[in-house]
Formats: structure tokens, sequence, C-alpha cells
């Protein structure tokens, strides 16, 4: 998705991730709330494309983490406790941001950013898809809790708090040490 719609928003489909240009006042916060809100729209509608197609599989049945809902605890994937989620939705996110901040810099390869990103995400995918089914994405999270409700909808929260912390530090390490101490961008 970054070589396809980087020229027309830079690729921002995550929240986590418009706050944190905000942060880095790399966009307006002006921008950021339409932005935010397409987000999160375009993430209800992708979800009810996906429960439209389900809801076509013989037997289906709306779960407590259906549609790919993240989650944590007793009875979904690895059963992790909710510290061992915030952390690695946080830690995670920060790392991503990282990458995100590194590579569009005046000092990165904006030619070979979105593969960076999308081998990052990648990376984190594999981590934590056992730890809460990977979101380090709010709007990711929401459309699927709005829809499968229950369990995924109750812990919903955590997927739009600690990805948010996660980017934001990042945000503050690349303005404080990268951007502003070594003068990189």
């Amino acid at each position: 998705m970054a070589y396809a719609i980087a020229p027309i928003s830079g690729c921002h489909i995550n929240p986590a991730i418009t706050i944190a240009m905000v942060v880095a006042k790399k966009i307006s916060s002006q921008d950021a709330v339409g932005y935010i809100v397409a987000q999160m729209t375009g993430a209800l509608v992708a979800s009810g494309i996906l429960f439209l197609i389900q809801k076509g599989m013989p037997g289906f049945e709306m779960k407590e983490w259906a549609l790919g809902a993240n989650g944590w605890g007793e009875g979904y994937l690895g059963a992790y406790n909710t510290t061992s989620a915030f952390v690695a939705e946080s830690v995670l996110s920060f790392i991503f941001l990282m990458v995100i901040f590194t590579t569009t810099s005046k000092q990165g390869n904006s030619n070979m950013a979105g593969l960076a990103i999308g081998i990052t995400l990648v990376l984190i995918h594999m981590l934590s898809i056992p730890i809460t089914g990977t979101s380090v994405n709010p709007a990711r999270s929401f459309g699927p809790a709005m829809f499968a409700q229950g369990k995924a909808l109750q812990q919903l929260w955590l997927f739009m708090i600690a990805p948010v912390i996660g980017a934001v530090a990042a945000a503050f390490m690349w303005k404080g040490i990268f951007e502003n101490g070594q003068n990189m961008d």
C-alpha cells in the first residue's frame, strides 16, 4: 500500500502513525482528524465486506474474536495476559514508527521505504500474531471489533491505546534525538 497510495495520502491507513506524525510536526492536526475519520471508516467498510464474505460460508457463526479481531487472554491464540499484550503492541508500534521515520527522512531511501516498512510489518506480525493477533493499528482492531462485539469489543481499549503510546514515544525520540540532536531530517 505504501507504493500504491503514498503519493496520494502518505499511506496514512493507521491512526497511530497519523498521531505520531502530528507529534513529529509532519502533518497538521486538522489533516490528522480527516485522516483518522477516513481510517476508521475504511476499517468498518473492510470489516463489513469481510463479514459479508464470511456470512456466505455454511455454518458461519460470529464468535468472540471473529473476523480476525485482536485480543488476548484465555481462549485467544497463545492466551497471553494483558501486560504481555500491552507491552507487545506498544513496543512493536514504537519499532514500526522508528522504521517509518528513518526510511522517510531526508537521509532515508524513499525508493526503498515501502519495502523496509513492509518487511518490518511482516516481522512484527511473525512475532506478535500469537500474542494479540497483531494490531499496531487502532483502525485494524476497530473494524472487526465493531462486528464481532463480545470480547473483541471489550478488549478494544488496549488496541486503541497501546499502539498510540508506542507511536508517540517514537515521535518524541525521533524529534528529540535523531532529527534535532543529529540534524538527520
